[in-house]
């Protein structure tokens, strides 16, 4: 079963998505980015709206404490609501990090201007988006985020639903569903 959990030869991989308060705060901006993860075949397995603590800001980005920028990101990202997302495909993390594009907003705009960064990225603090960088990140990122999200039990119950399909997105729920006999797509 730890073979499982851990996603393995033709699962789905698992990542998280972050929209930070700079794109939530424009609800255009925020429906822009959904609607790119939905055309770019990624599913939406978990999503939830939150303000992050101070507090819980510090400690997800501790790996950069002592940074120059460290200070500035952790105010910023406590500044507003963001969007946390679980996303799901063969290469999700790779995908997603491709469809963010590149940290630095002057970079994005000249080497991947249609990325989300390159559209929509103010600074490079205020760059729209995060982006977990692996797997062992992936899973450490997923459970700050979605404390209640067993991925062992996601990889038994609803991976190889999605995996195989046929699949579907629940607007009322904001998720992608396994389509069950009885389901309309």
């Amino acid at each position: 079963m730890a073979a499982l959990a851990r996603g393995g030869p033709g699962l789905l991989q698992l990542t998280l998505a972050l929209i930070k308060p700079d794109a939530v705060a424009h609800p255009l901006i925020l429906e822009a980015i959904h609607q790119q993860i939905l055309s770019n075949q990624l599913l939406i397995v978990r999503m939830r709206d939150l303000v992050w603590r101070r507090e819980d800001c510090q400690q997800f980005y501790q790996e950069h404490k002592g940074r120059f920028f460290y200070q500035r990101l952790v105010e910023f990202m406590a500044s507003g609501p963001i969007r946390a997302y679980i996303l799901a495909h063969k290469d999700a993390i790779q995908l997603w990090r491709t469809l963010m594009g590149p940290t630095k907003v002057f970079r994005a705009r000249h080497v991947a201007p249609d990325s989300i960064r390159g559209s929509f990225g103010l600074t490079d603090t205020r760059n729209t988006t995060h982006g977990s960088d692996s797997a062992v990140s992936a899973r450490r990122e997923i459970a700050a985020f979605f404390p209640d999200f067993s991925e062992g039990r996601w990889y038994q119950e609803e991976e190889p639903g999605l995996r195989c399909g046929p699949v579907y997105y629940d607007v009322e729920g904001g998720v992608h569903c396994a389509a069950t006999s009885g389901a309309s797509l």
